[in-house]
């Protein structure tokens, strides 16, 4: 398919009138229902059931009484071990019913957790995935027509550039067998060995969003006509989508160094991590057109032009991977700082949090990888010991069932 970006469009002339079709009837369908009612490194440290919106327009913030506020202080109580002895564990996704789905950066592969008893059913492998260093298959998404279609979305790393394709899994079919081959809706992503980026999510407005890596060339991350070092927001075909800051691309935000964690709150506010040089990590607020400073700013700066992040850590502390949203914050994996952390948001769209971030199992499981909300109360949880960073334990690589507040 194509990867257009700013003030460049590479999409045949019929796809992009079906898509204008696609938006026109989206816009309308929004007019008639209007009156009703689910990421710092250097070369060397890497660290690495929102409802439908009615048109394809980024998803407004909305308000929240003060009464829905986090409090200061938060907990995380380690409710169990839902599996064991997976190998460099990294995209997570959660199917209707609760069993998950996790993908394997450097074995290329994709199996089924059950969501109670930890068995592990072996989908498939993904040809085509080149794995090296950071690189190999990293984010996976659940398609929000899964019920109708069954497409599950990854993204990884070929021979050639970081690309995002869907596949469809039939649970029918032999293990092993039960992936179909891989429908590519966005190649030519930029590829390093390191600063691949790879998280990607489906936001309350039913778009995908991916956060990628400027491969340690740190030009293509203030280069808007690169995907690089930037957020991306396209439809479930890879296009652009109405509402993106420029018409015929999918940039969403740039000036970013490598985000490798997405996440909504309640306001439909996304929120990205992203590693820091030497310096600091930081939590972003994005809005859709912003610069985010990097390489030329890092941390808060108060610099015109750039935003500055909402919260930032020393390299050490964090090297941020996945994040999700549950019970009023932002709570983040840390790969270096082997923590959780957990941020507290104000609810509204000021720079700083309610309170200060708050660390959680520091040391105890090692490098976190990814953070998932699990509904309610609770977060699955995925280690990331066994990448060549790490120092795995017996039973890594695990994931774990959290309870927080």
């Amino acid at each position: 398919m194509r990867g257009a970006v700013f003030g460049s469009v590479q999409t045949p002339a019929v796809r992009k009138g079906v898509v204008a079709l696609l938006a026109a009837a989206s816009l309308l369908l929004s007019a008639a229902c209007s009156s009703g009612g689910g990421s710092g490194d250097t070369a060397g440290r890497e660290g690495d059931a929102s409802p439908p919106a009615s048109s394809s327009s980024p998803p407004p913030a909305s308000s929240s009484p003060a009464a829905d506020l986090p409090p200061a202080k938060g907990s995380v109580e380690v409710v169990s071990t839902l599996t064991e002895d997976l190998a460099s564990p990294w995209g997570l996704a959660a199917l209707p019913g609760g069993d998950l789905l996790v993908a394997s950066r450097d074995g290329a592969t994709i199996s089924r957790i059950d969501g109670e008893s930890g068995k592990k059913t072996l989908l498939g492998s993904v040809p085509g995935v080149a794995p090296g260093s950071e690189g190999g298959l990293l984010g996976l998404a659940v398609a929000p027509t899964y019920g109708a279609d069954h497409l599950v979305y990854a993204y990884f790393t070929t021979e050639s550039d970081n690309r995002i394709a869907r596949m469809q899994y039939d649970e029918q079919k032999p293990a092993g067998q039960q992936l179909g081959a891989p429908d590519t809706i966005l190649r030519g992503i930029p590829k390093g060995s390191v600063h691949n980026g790879g998280r990607i999510a489906f936001g309350p407005d039913r778009m995908l969003y991916a956060g990628t890596g400027e491969t340690g060339d740190t030009g293509l991350a203030q280069d808007r006509t690169s995907l690089a070092g930037k957020i991306l927001r396209m439809t479930p075909d890879g296009e652009p989508v109405h509402g993106n800051p420029e018409a015929d691309s999918v940039v969403y935000s740039y000036g970013h160094r490598n985000v490798q964690g997405l996440a909504w709150d309640s306001r439909k506010q996304l929120w990205a991590a992203e590693f820091g040089q030497d310096t600091w990590d930081e939590l972003n607020r994005i809005e859709p057109g912003k610069n985010y400073g990097w390489p030329d700013v890092e941390g808060k700066k108060g610099e015109k032009g750039f935003v500055d992040p909402v919260a930032q850590w020393k390299t050490s502390e964090a090297s941020p991977s996945g994040i999700a949203y549950a019970e009023g914050s932002i709570w983040m994996a840390g790969l270096r700082g082997e923590r959780l952390w957990r941020i507290p948001l104000s609810g509204t769209a000021g720079k700083e949090p309610l309170a200060a971030p708050q660390a959680f199992l520091e040391g105890k499981y090692g490098r976190l990888r990814t953070v998932l909300a699990a509904g309610g109360d609770k977060l699955w949880l995925v280690t990331s010991n066994t990448d060549g960073r790490g120092t795995p334990k017996p039973g890594d690589d695990r994931i774990l069932l959290l309870k927080v507040r």
